[in-house]
């Protein structure tokens, strides 16, 4: 049975196929039965959906044979896991003490005005995804930003925009 058809038809977003739906089945299909294997569980399908929304955790509860709760849980609990879309890019600003002192929150203020989202929010387009953090441990470069796996040090608030712009 698809997750289509055990579904209300509305209750599953737009943005999940049912290519998705059949890589999600066969990833269950493989840790089904294995203790401990939620986590590798949620990152590969979070790693084919973008993200975790309710409908698809019920999916995958169901074809590992464990309660909906349980996915849930751990689902909000590690702060990796999203359960709204992300984008293809995620920039997280720090906020850190140092950060913050030289320039940080103006380059975020900047970013913000320029993808028209606010943090912890993701763009329209599903391009980026923009994030404050406490800490990127750097602070003798600070300001500091990473943008997917790219850390950028000493980011000025003038030079924010075209840097993020430099990520198709």
């Amino acid at each position: 049975m698809s997750l289509a058809q055990e579904l209300a038809p509305n209750a599953l977003p737009e943005d999940i196929t049912p290519e998705m739906i059949s890589q999600i089945d066969e990833i269950c299909a493989k840790y089904r039965g294995q203790p401990g294997s939620l986590i590798p569980v949620l990152q590969a399908c979070q790693g084919v959906v973008g993200y975790l929304p309710v409908p698809v955790q019920e999916h995958i509860a169901a074809k590992l044979g464990m309660p909906g709760h349980e996915v849930f849980g751990v689902t909000t609990f590690y702060s990796f896991f999203s359960m709204k879309p992300r984008g293809r890019h995620t920039i997280r600003v720090c906020m850190g003490t140092a950060c913050y002192v030289r320039g940080g929150k103006e380059a975020l203020d900047r970013l913000q005005r320029h993808l028209g989202v606010p943090v912890d929010t993701t763009t329209e387009d599903r391009r980026f995804t923009l994030e404050q953090v406490r800490c990127l441990g750097a602070c003798g470069v600070a300001p500091v930003m990473v943008v997917d796996a790219d850390t950028h040090r000493k980011v000025m608030a003038d030079a924010v925009v075209d840097l993020v712009e430099k990520y198709e």
